[in-house]
């Protein structure tokens, strides 16, 4: 799979799981300026027309050694100073040990690999942290609220 078919299943997985709640979805949109002075275009760019929230994606794959390897630390900083809720959804068996550990452990990336249905992929006991879809519904839930995303299935503790 290349950069760009990823970016495209990413965005195909967003309207298809998540359209219905009113959310935009543009593609290689510029916003500003990046940490190097050029200017930034962000692959994928999510707003709610309704409240004018917005999440900012960059979509990374990576299915054998490679250059992208060295791009994800400068990523992760662009992001960072991204002045808006930004992540990288990333997914591959290419990543090295060590840019897959910094992925795993940032704040600022999520593991996206939709399945045929196109529908949220909870983590299921015995799972790997990288599977399915459930990083990327967490990021969405928690910069639109969308609590029923992470609280599904669950009920208010009543004492």
């Amino acid at each position: 799979m290349t950069g760009n078919q990823y970016r495209r299943l990413v965005a195909q997985y967003l309207l298809s799981a998540y359209g219905g709640r009113g959310l935009h979805l543009y593609e290689e949109v510029s916003l500003g300026t990046s940490i190097i002075g050029k200017q930034r275009r962000v692959d994928l760019l999510v707003v709610l027309p309704a409240t004018g929230e917005s999440l900012a994606l960059e979509c990374k794959y990576q299915d054998s050694s490679g250059t992208t390897d060295e791009k994800i630390p400068y990523a992760l900083a662009d992001l960072k100073a991204l002045r808006i809720p930004s992540v990288i959804a990333y997914a591959g068996a290419g990543w090295s040990d060590g840019v897959l550990h910094l992925l795993q452990s940032s704040s600022l990336a999520a593991f996206c690999l939709p399945g045929a249905p196109m529908r949220p992929a909870p983590r299921k006991q015995g799972d790997s942290i990288d599977s399915g879809t459930w990083q990327l519904d967490h990021v969405l839930a928690q910069t639109f609220r969308w609590w029923d995303v992470v609280l599904a299935g669950r009920t208010p503790l009543v004492l």
